[in-house]
């Protein structure tokens, strides 16, 4: 296999925008069908320290209250809640067009208090190293999957996705199952960007972990 070939990919998976009809310029807002305002407010707020910024009935259905929690950087994840509806505690079953899982970042530095906070509040976890990435994963209220990831190696947001997309071709050239902290490093070393890995745990191989 030349490199040629092993870069290339159907559909392609790539940096470059897409021909398409526009282009989008962010995620500006996720929203869920929560359970009530005390069991979400008790998760997102008071453990995973996300702000509640916006609180106001539900334009399309005035009876439903609609919660604005800001996720650190701007971007919101909300829940459209009602009084009295029970949170499910069991594991969510997936159909297609369901959401797997929420992932969001957090400052490595912080893992001993995260990984303390989670146990406080009576959420297990488990923690896995993913490749180019050290996630926990634990669940919400509701049985929604929880994942707290962080990337191996400090990279600049407007250029993530390019180091990404990069590494992806260096998985390939390797023949590799999945993306290493090898092939990141290697892609931000061929863009120039300084590279400079987080300390980290080791941890249990994630391959399969979370199905």
């Amino acid at each position: 296999m030349t490199d040629d070939q092993s870069a290339t990919t159907d559909p392609p998976v790539t940096a470059d925008p897409p021909e398409s009809a526009f282009n989008v310029t962010g995620m500006d807002h996720v929203s869920i069908i929560g359970s009530n305002i005390e069991d979400t407010i008790a998760f997102y707020r008071d453990v995973l320290g996300m702000s509640l910024v916006l609180k106001q009935p539900n334009l399309d259905a005035p009876n439903v209250t609609h919660l604005f929690f800001d996720t650190g950087d701007g971007r919101m994840l909300t829940f459209f809640v009602e009084e009295g509806r029970e949170s499910n505690t069991g594991r969510l079953r997936t159909p297609v067009g369901g959401v797997h899982h929420l992932a969001f970042r957090y400052d490595p530095e912080r893992l001993e208090e995260i990984r303390a906070g989670l146990e406080e509040h009576g959420h297990h976890y488990n923690e896995f190293d993913r490749g180019i990435f050290h996630s926990l994963y634990t669940t919400d209220h509701n049985g929604l999957v929880i994942e707290l990831a962080t990337d191996k190696f400090e990279i600049p947001d407007e250029r993530r996705g390019e180091a990404l997309a990069l590494a992806q071709q260096k998985r390939l050239q390797a023949g590799a199952e999945y993306a290493k902290a090898e092939h990141l490093e290697a892609a931000l070393e061929e863009l120039d960007l300084p590279v400079k890995r987080k300390a980290l745990p080791d941890a249990q191989s994630g391959a399969g972990g979370l199905n």
